[in-house]
């Protein structure tokens, strides 16, 4: 079964590539994997974690070729959406793809680092969609619900990019010299992408209670930005609390910027202007 449906599933990501000539070089990367992928699903040697994982890696290198034409393009608002809707399907297609297979943790099988790819993409791809969309201040009025739905859903795939790996627990084994090293693990900050999942969160929570107000959320499962189906198979359903979850995001990364990653060259200006916005709104 497990093989079957990742043949499948690598020929419907094999006519996303186009023709060889005009293939860029993460088009190129995910080429050579497909065809590594056939090769060892053709043998039915490997085992399935090393099968999963090159599939993903296939997924993301293609996907982000496409994401990246549509951030050239500044995300047409006649077209941004449904490709939107369609690259996060795409990326959802791994762990789709192994829960199919009976497996109920995907991560037994693709790894905490290829999980939080996935979920960094599809957030930051939100996180990008949401940065051009509230500037178009007529669509944002037009399609208020549409707009909430994917600040909500970009901050939750960030919020579960973050949650992967389990933070350093300190304790006395900690040498003085490795005290701002053990700080960020034990914050939950593994890399640099980390720190930005954390203030692209508090990013749009700020947008969120600026553009839509501090009203309770619609049910988010009806709402939708197209043809009345969700992101993925999994959407993200759970209405936030863009107060709460933003200053809580927003004030660890300033602790951390100001803390152990002090004269790093991370800015905090604009999040401590954001955090004065939450407080200054719940007063």
């Amino acid at each position: 079964m497990a093989a079957a449906a990742l043949r499948q599933r690598v020929a419907a990501l094999g006519r996303r590539l186009g023709p060889p000539g005009a293939r860029d070089t993460f088009l190129a990367k995910g080429s050579a994997n497909l065809d590594k992928l056939k090769d060892l699903c053709s043998e039915g040697k490997e085992h399935p974690s090393t099968l999963f994982q090159l599939y993903t890696q296939a997924v993301l290198d293609i996907t982000y070729f496409e994401e990246n034409q549509l951030v050239d393009e500044d995300f047409p608002e006649e077209s941004a959406l449904p490709k939107l809707k369609e690259l996060i399907s795409v990326l959802s297609e791994p762990e789709d793809l192994v829960r199919e297979c009976g497996i109920k943790e995907p991560i037994n099988i693709l790894g905490a680092e290829l999980l939080e790819c996935l979920y960094w993409r599809k957030g930051a791809l939100l996180y990008m969609y949401c940065h051009t969309a509230k500037e178009r201040s007529e669509w944002v009025r037009e399609n208020i619900a549409t707009f909430k739905k994917c600040l909500n859903d970009g901050v939750q795939y960030l919020m579960k990019m973050l949650s992967f790996r389990c933070p350093l627990q300190l304790d006395e084994d900690i040498s003085l010299q490795d005290k701002d090293t053990a700080r960020l693990l034990s914050e939950g900050i593994f890399s640099d992408t980390h720190l930005l999942a954390m203030m692209y969160s508090g990013e749009m929570c700020y947008w969120g209670l600026k553009h839509c107000g501090e009203g309770k959320q619609e049910s988010l499962e009806s709402i939708d930005p197209v043809s009345n189906s969700d992101w993925g198979s999994r959407s993200q359903s759970i209405s936030l609390d863009f107060q709460e979850t933003g200053r809580n995001m927003l004030t660890k990364y300033v602790a951390v910027c100001e803390g152990p990653l002090k004269g790093q060259g991370w800015n905090t200006t604009s999040a401590k202007q954001m955090l004065h916005y939450f407080v200054k709104s719940h007063n």
